[in-house]
């Protein structure tokens, strides 16, 4: 594992954050914040009809790793199921802990191989993918 923990592409995606307004009616908001770190994202997240994110809008206040885990979600997150959501970051959590071999299966989560051995970081990584399942669980019980 020599490969830096911040790589072009990671300091590409921190530079690049989709969705990064707020929602003004949001229909669940959570926000999320790194102890080790300091690292904060806040997401909010409205469901359409059929209980798919219909849009989201994020607030990150994040190192690189947690601003790039933060683009990655924001890119694949419209038009997923809360349960879509939940698996990965399910999934995030049992790699960065060792207990999965392979990556979340959302798209470009191997770009943080490098940061598997730096445990610092895990938290800030998973920040935008434990306030999104948060954020969407709500906003789908509030349909109810």
């Amino acid at each position: 594992m020599n490969a830096p923990l911040y790589n072009m592409e990671i300091l590409r995606l921190a530079a690049a954050i989709p969705h990064h307004a707020r929602l003004e009616q949001p229909g669940g908001t959570s926000e999320k914040r790194s102890p080790v770190c300091g690292s904060r994202v806040t997401v909010d997240i409205s469901v359409d009809e059929s209980g798919r994110v219909g849009a989201v809008g994020m607030l990150v206040r994040a190192c690189a790793l947690g601003q790039a885990s933060a683009a990655l979600m924001g890119e694949a997150v419209v038009g997923r199921t809360p349960a879509d959501i939940a698996t990965a970051r399910d999934q995030l959590t049992a790699w960065l802990a060792g207990e999965r071999d392979a990556p979340p299966e959302w798209p470009g989560m191997e770009l943080f191989i490098p940061a598997l051995p730096h445990r610092g970081r895990h938290a800030s990584i998973r920040l935008a993918f434990e306030a999104a399942a948060e954020a969407a669980a709500q906003a789908v019980e509030a349909r109810v």
